[in-house]
């Protein structure tokens, strides 16, 4: 069992759980939405702004809550960065799969994420890892909050 959870919780979920690099409110930004799960309190908000070919130009985040949800939304400020917005909903469809499966769809692409796939093992953390994916799916989309599965 506790084996387990050490491979849930690998050394890059801790070191980016507890002190991530990119949770920063952006000073100017052009769309924001939060996140929420009330079944264990992760709580996360998205800021973006867009370059002037509507690419993803600088992603902040603020979240409280476990070193997985923190750890995936900095990991995803990292993964999204100079992504166009039809680019960024794929690989967020690629990252639920690979939070659900545990398999790595397309692992030299997803080297980064790859730290994350072991959620899966875990099912109420598969939405710890999703909470920011769904906040920068609301942002992108226009709306404040996001919705989960």
């Amino acid at each position: 069992m506790f084996e387990d959870v050490r491979d849930l919780y690998n050394a890059e979920i801790i070191a980016r759980g507890r002190r991530p690099r990119h949770m920063t409110r952006l000073a100017a930004f052009d769309t924001t939405a939060r996140g929420d799960n009330p079944m264990c309190g992760d709580r996360v908000q998205v800021w973006l702004k867009y370059a002037a070919d509507g690419s993803i130009a600088e992603t902040g985040f603020d979240a409280r809550g476990c070193d997985i949800s923190k750890a995936s939304a900095d990991l995803m400020v990292e993964a999204v960065q100079n992504r166009s917005p039809a680019d960024t909903r794929a690989m967020f469809e690629r990252f639920r799969a690979m939070a659900q499966s545990g398999q790595c769809p397309d692992c030299a692409a997803f080297a980064p994420l790859k730290p994350l796939a072991a959620v899966h093992a875990y099912p109420s953390r598969v939405k710890c890892a999703t909470l920011p994916w769904h906040a920068l799916m609301a942002a992108l989309e226009g709306a404040k909050d996001a919705t989960s599965e």
